[in-house]
């Protein structure tokens, strides 16, 4: 059996639950790695990433390098010994970093690779309307998310999945995967796989203003999907034309009617309590939404003191 040495790089929520369960598990973290507090808020207070929060509660010896090809860090990270490094929802690393530990860095990647590679693999894989999605541990190399396979563990995608729900099962499923990959590298059982090279796989680029934006044009389950794999972070969003002004609406929740009908695509039709969109195979009644320097709220509560013209409509 390895003595394993271990240290941990993440950064946000999804990285704790796995850095939790192998504190729980008894594993040896000589080093919790994590970006450097950033200001925020109003206040621009300096901010503590999750991890941190999570690694100062628990004693944890802790690196926060803005470079990580600093000599200094460099230095720093050998002088913790450690032989395995674990990295989940972190940043690309050097090779310098990467290479150095006996026995490898492995990585903790939210989808089943070679598909979703990328930045946001959760998001995708339900804008894509997949069937499934899981985990995958694997070693890095030096591209992103190409290294050799350790396990893989997958999850069916529920037909009313968000975001933010499949992140928190993923999180436990992750979590399950570390410390099976962490037991097989101490027993030295690993057998790793290479990943296929073809250019056709699904991808899962990061998130911008242009990708998030909700086409009215694409079918109702289409469009469902969209705003489920954006739910609720960072959200999908439209213009909203009404009485001559225009604003940028956030969408996080619709159902779908699917009616034949005659309406305009994207116009819009209220009732006291309700509110829906024409796509061309029916109507997405809209059930939760944003405007402007608001918060997210139902749409029964927004039509209590907002109204829409006749020839309102998202764009």
């Amino acid at each position: 059996m390895r003595d394993l040495k271990i240290v941990f790089m993440g950064t946000p929520d999804f990285a704790v639950g796995i850095l939790q369960n192998l504190v729980e598990a008894n594993k040896n973290i000589v080093g919790v790695i994590t970006a450097a507090d950033k200001p925020a808020g109003r206040g621009r207070k300096l901010m503590q990433s999750a991890v941190k929060k999570y690694a100062i509660s628990q004693n944890l010896n802790i690196l926060q390098p803005v470079n990580l090809k600093n000599e200094a860090f460099l230095s720093q990270l050998k002088s913790l010994n450690a032989n395995l490094q674990i990295i989940v929802a972190f940043r690309m690393l050097p090779k310098a970093v990467w290479a150095m530990p006996e026995f490898g860095t492995f990585n903790l990647h939210a989808s089943l690779l070679p598909k979703y590679r990328g930045a946001a693999p959760i998001n995708w894989a339900i804008i894509n309307r997949e069937a499934k999605t899981g985990v995958t541990t694997f070693f890095i190399d030096e591209a992103i998310d190409t290294g050799e396979i350790i396990s893989k563990s997958e999850i069916a995608i529920d037909s009313e999945e968000t975001v933010g729900s499949l992140h928190d099962k993923l999180m436990v499923l992750g979590s399950d995967l570390v410390i099976l990959t962490v037991g097989l590298i101490e027993q030295n059982k690993i057998q790793t796989e290479v990943q296929s090279t073809n250019t056709a796989l699904l991808e899962a680029p990061k998130l911008t203003s242009e990708n998030t934006r909700i086409d009215w044009n694409a079918s109702s389950s289409e469009i469902d999907a969209f705003i489920r794999g954006l739910s609720p972070y960072p959200a999908a969003w439209s213009i909203l034309e009404n009485d001559g002004v225009e604003m940028k609406v956030k969408v996080f929740k619709v159902e779908i009617e699917n009616v034949q009908h005659n309406d305009a695509i994207g116009g819009i039709q209220t009732t006291k309590k309700k509110m829906r969109v024409a796509v061309k195979d029916g109507y997405l009644d809209i059930k939760e939404i944003q405007l402007p320097g608001k918060r997210k709220m139902a749409v029964s509560a927004l039509l209590n003191g907002f109204s829409f013209n006749k020839n309102a409509k998202l764009l």
